[in-house]
């Protein structure tokens, strides 16, 4: 846990451009750095960086705000209890959800499409003794 109040994750791209890139005569050496790209030189996977790090940021920043306000045992309760909660083994046959996270998360107000979608296309297991017997091999 990095402590920092940060609510949108850092840029951390490194960009290419041809002042990198360029040899002796001030061109791109391409038998260097292989075939110059415009994907390279843009700025957009800069986006895609700050959208992979959101919820680590965020739940960051939350973990900083209850050291501060409840002492450094608040946040170390709440990660030993998401690990424990994380680890707990689940019904072989039944969709997997685990309900226990999403509430020490903080994501059991927000609705996601895969509180919808997952896992509901083969619908319930008719038989869940069967279900379980394929599942540990007996």
């Amino acid at each position: 846990m990095e402590p920092s109040y940060r609510i949108v994750p850092p840029s951390q791209i490194k960009t290419a451009s041809i002042s990198d890139t360029a040899g002796s005569l001030g061109l791109h050496d391409t038998l260097q750095y292989g075939i110059r790209s415009i994907a390279t030189e843009t700025r957009g996977a800069e986006f895609e960086n700050r959208i992979a790090k959101w919820e680590e940021t965020q739940d960051n920043a939350r973990l900083n705000m209850l050291s501060n306000i409840y002492g450094p045992s608040a946040p170390l309760r709440l990660l030993m209890e998401r690990q424990i909660v994380s680890a707990s083994p689940h019904m072989p046959a039944m969709p997997q959800s685990n309900i226990h996270l999403d509430i020490l998360m903080g994501r059991d107000e927000t609705l996601d499409p895969t509180d919808f979608f997952l896992g509901m296309e083969s619908g319930p297991p008719l038989s869940i003794h069967n279900e379980m017997e394929k599942k540990l091999r007996l």
